[in-house]
């Protein structure tokens, strides 16, 4: 099978989130079960340091935006495995030192600048022998691609079959509260005709809603877990989209992110102290000396180690935190937080840690190296998100034997299991009301078979035998793809 993946970012070349994760290692794990594989994404000004092989393949395309006509030179690489990525140069949009925006604000060209990437991914698509059976497309930034489509095959607004020489296309949220919803004046751009801006296609409350076009114009639409899936065909977390998704319900499909454990795994990861398995521990307790050296604690202290890796925002859960502070220092646990993102939090864990030097440590930033030694020398990971498509860190943190305390929402419901001490089952510990009260309750139940090392060994062991690998979403995904082709 043919298949194409357009995407806004991708590892190793750019990455602002999970995005880029799962389309480097889903096209990897397609790519290994013999399928031919192209990934287009924006030469950014991060893929020029990443990708220095990256050479010229003499094409050139030219597509509309509005009444100018904007040119982009074709570049590619082939990846060790024989994937093929394709990047669209155009430094006027994509040269830039961030992706989508600067601190204070996204930038104002959002909309032109990913209008005509999509424009040009269409364009590719029947150039340079690509000839897909299948595009699929990820988040706002491509969510046109289907639209353009659509428009190019004859077919008029949202009816119309299908015809077999078209592509087909699989439209995938990775997170419904990021929509490119831009005023309505920018809809020109597309040079679509006026029957697409409507309720029934693109518009939004007067607005462009781009996520609002690859839900409504794709063959089949795709989200990172089952359970956010259906969360996102409620008024609580369908940010206005509902009732689209739930008009095409019977086309919607969750398929859970898989964990990438070529990066994240204690048998084989350079980053940590020292290396470890279920089957032996005792590199763990190496990991766990270490962490707790790193962050200035006593090496020698034999509480909980609580651990965070995380965006500090408001998605996160951390207002849940910050209710608690003062119980959680009540606890006989000690907490080392890595991450960014909203100041008041970041404040607030500054403060946390000057207040409680023996017991709180924080590192206001981003550093991988350290993000590995948390997951490994933690025994527990914290991770109270408000709502969560899937979440990558409580699968690497289940690989560490390092047990994720979760709220029960989106893909950390689908991956986390409450422990059981009387049968031994379980992986972890999750609670259902987005409250303080709630998470500390988990807590105080994780911290409570802490006390007990057999439990807890056990709770581990668990723990480090689960499997959430790429290859078992790369085959859902191909399943998909096969059923839409047929």
């Amino acid at each position: 099978m043919k298949i194409l993946i357009a995407a806004s970012e991708m590892v190793p070349f750019a990455k602002t989130g999970g995005l880029a994760d799962m389309v480097g290692a889903l096209s990897r794990e397609l790519q290994g079960m013999g399928h031919e594989v192209t990934c287009i994404v924006p030469f950014y000004r991060s893929v020029a340091e990443a990708a220095g092989d990256a050479r010229p393949t003499g094409v050139k395309i030219t597509v509309p935006v509005g009444v100018k006509q904007v040119s982009a030179e074709i570049l590619e690489t082939r990846m060790p495995d024989r994937r093929r990525v394709l990047f669209v140069r155009r430094d006027e949009y994509f040269d830039r030192s961030q992706l989508y925006r600067i601190p204070e604000r996204d930038y104002e060209d959002n909309a032109e600048r990913f209008i005509f990437f999509s424009k040009v991914v269409v364009s590719l698509s029947h150039t340079m022998n690509l000839q897909p059976d299948v595009i699929h497309c990820h988040d706002w930034q491509t969510a046109l691609v289907p639209a353009f489509l659509r428009w190019a095959s004859g077919r008029s607004g949202a009816t119309g079959a299908t015809t077999k020489s078209q592509p087909r296309t699989v439209f995938t949220i990775h997170n419904l509260a990021y929509q490119g919803v831009f005023w309505g004046f920018d809809f020109p751009m597309t040079n679509l005709p006026g029957e697409y801006f409507t309720a029934d296609g693109l518009e939004f409350f007067g607005h462009l809603n781009c996520m609002k076009g690859g839900l409504v114009f794709s063959d089949v639409i795709t989200t990172v877990s089952r359970k956010y899936a259906e969360e996102i065909q409620t008024g609580i977390f369908g940010c206005g989209l509902e009732s689209v998704l739930q008009k095409r319900r019977d086309r919607l499909f969750g398929i859970l992110n898989g964990a990438d454990y070529a990066e994240w795994n204690p048998e084989t990861d350079t980053r940590i102290a020292q290396r470890f398995s279920a089957n032996n521990l005792a590199g763990k307790t190496a990991c766990r000396r270490d962490l707790l050296k790193t962050f200035g604690l006593d090496e020698n202290y034999n509480g909980a180690l609580v651990g965070i890796v995380s965006r500090l925002t408001d998605q996160k859960g951390f207002d849940l935190v910050a209710d608690a502070a003062t119980e959680l220092c009540r606890r006989d646990m000690k907490l080392v937080v890595l991450g960014n993102g909203e100041s008041n939090f970041e404040q607030m864990f500054r403060h946390f840690a000057d207040q409680h030097p023996h017991q709180v440590a924080a590192r206001i930033g981003f550093d991988d190296a350290l993000a590995h030694k948390i997951e490994a020398g933690a025994d527990i990971f914290l991770m109270p998100s408000r709502f969560e498509p899937c979440g990558f860190s409580q699968m690497y943190s289940l690989k560490y034997g390092t047990i994720p305390i979760v709220r029960a929402t989106g893909g950390l419901d689908d991956t986390v299991q409450n422990f059981d001490a009387a049968t031994g089952q379980g992986n972890g510990f999750k609670f259902a009301k987005y409250e303080s009260a709630a998470m500390l309750a988990k807590l105080d139940e994780a911290l409570g078979v802490f006390a007990q090392p057999k439990q807890w060994a056990q709770l581990q062991r668990n723990a480090m035998v689960c499997d959430f690998s790429w290859r078992k979403a790369a085959q859902e995904y191909v399943a998909l793809y096969e059923k839409k082709l047929r």
